[in-house]
C-alpha cells in the first residue's frame, strides 16, 4: 500500500530509539576468592595463638626438649664443642648441661679424670685397674655403635657415668624411642639389639653386674594388680635375661632392682619419658661382694 503523502505544514516524523539493557551480573569484587584467603588467614592466626598458649603452659625443660627434637645436628655440635670427652664425660646429648641428672644417682666425677675417686669406690691399684678397664669398654662400645647406622642413631640414648657403685650404663627412653612395649616388660627389637651390643662389650670384663629398672610417674594402666614397682622390676629382669642370652654369664649378676619413679633422670618433671630407663652397672671389683657380705651379716 502506498504511504500517505506528508502535508506541507506537518512536522518531520520523530525517530524511534530502542534501548537494550544487558545484565552484566555482579561486580568482580563480589566474588568468593577473598573468602578463601581470609579463612586461611584466620586458621593460621588460630594455630599461632594456640602455639603461644601451649608454650606459655610449658616449663623451660619441656621447651628445651621440643627444641632439641628438631635439632638433628645437636650431637655433632656437642662433639665439636668445648669440654666434650665422648660418652663417658658424664653428659648426654639430651641434657642441658653437665649436671642435668640430679636424682638419687647423681653423676660422680668422670671416668676420664684419673684423679677423681667417687665416694664408696675402691682406691689404689684396684681402682686404677677398674678405671682402665672402663675406659677400654667405653671405646669398644663407641666403636661397635658407630659401625651400625641403627645403633649410631641411638647413641644419644646411651649414657655412661662413673658412680660410687661403679660404671653405670644408662639406656634412656625418649619421646620417639622406647625400649619396651607400653606398660609391659617386652623388649622392642631396637632395644634388644642395643642390649646385645652392650652384652658383647661387658662380657669380657670380670666386674659384677647390677641391673636397675626405672619408670616415669605415670600410673600403671593395669590397675591394682600391677604398678610401677612391679613393672620396673620386671623390666630389670627382662634386661638381665637379654644380657644373659647375649653372653653374660649368670654368675656375673649381683642383683636386679626395680625402683619405679623414685630416682628420676629429670627430677623437675617425673612424667618426662627420659625417666623410663634401664641402668646396667659394672660394680667396682670387691664392692658388690663386700655389700653382699655385709647384707648377710646383717641378717
Amino acid at each position: 500500500m502506498a504511504s500517505k503523502a506528508r502535508g506541507r505544514n506537518e512536522p518531520q516524523p520523530r525517530p524511534i530509539i530502542v534501548k537494550k539493557i544487558m545484565d552484566a551480573g555482579h561486580a568482580p569484587h563480589h566474588g568468593g576468592a577473598w573468602k578463601v584467603a581470609y579463612a586461611d588467614f584466620v586458621t593460621a592466626m588460630m594455630a599461632f595463638f594456640l602455639l603461644m598458649w601451649l608454650l606459655g603452659m610449658s616449663d623451660q625443660q619441656k621447651r628445651k626438649g621440643i627444641a632439641d627434637y628438631f635439632k638433628p645436628t645437636l650431637m655433632e655440635m656437642k662433639q665439636n664443642g668445648a669440654g666434650w670427652n665422648g660418652l663417658l664425660d658424664g653428659s648426654s646429648s639430651i641434657a642441658e648441661d653437665k649436671d642435668d641428672y640430679r636424682g638419687a644417682q647423681s653423676p660422680r666425677p668422670s671416668i676420664l679424670n684419673p684423679n677423681s675417686t667417687p665416694e664408696g669406690a675402691p682406691g689404689g691399684e684396684e681402682k686404677t685397674r677398674d678405671r682402665k678397664r672402663f675406659n677400654e669398654l667405653q671405646k669398644a662400645l663407641n666403636d661397635r655403635m658407630d659401625r651400625s647406622p641403627e645403633l649410631r642413631r641411638l647413641k644419644r640414648n646411651v649414657r655412661l657415668v662413673e658412680t660410687r657403685e661403679g660404671l653405670r650404663i644408662d639406656l634412656v627412653d625418649e619421646a620417639d624411642f622406647s625400649m619396651f612395649n607400653v606398660s609391659t616388660n617386652s623388649l622392642l627389637p631396637a632395644a634388644r639389639k642395643l642390649i646385645g651390643e652392650v652384652a658383647q662389650v661387658i662380657e669380657g670384663v670380670p666386674n659384677a653386674v647390677i641391673i636397675r629398672g626405672h619408670t616415669d610417674a605415670l600410673p600403671y594402666s593395669g590397675g591394682r594388680t600391677m604398678n610401677n614397682w612391679m613393672l620396673s622390676t620386671g623390666r630389670a629382669e627382662a634386661t638381665r635375661a637379654m644380657l644373659n642370652e647375649a653372653g653374660v654369664p649368670v654368675e656375673r649378676f649381683a642383683r636386679i632392682e626395680g625402683v619405679a619413679d623414685r630416682e628420676p633422670y629429670v627430677p623437675a618433671d617425673r612424667y618426662d619419658p627420659r625417666n623410663r630407663r634401664m641402668s646396667i652397672i659394672l660394680a667396682w671389683n670387691g664392692a658388690a661382694s663386700a655389700g653382699a657380705e655385709a647384707q648377710r651379716q646383717g641378717q
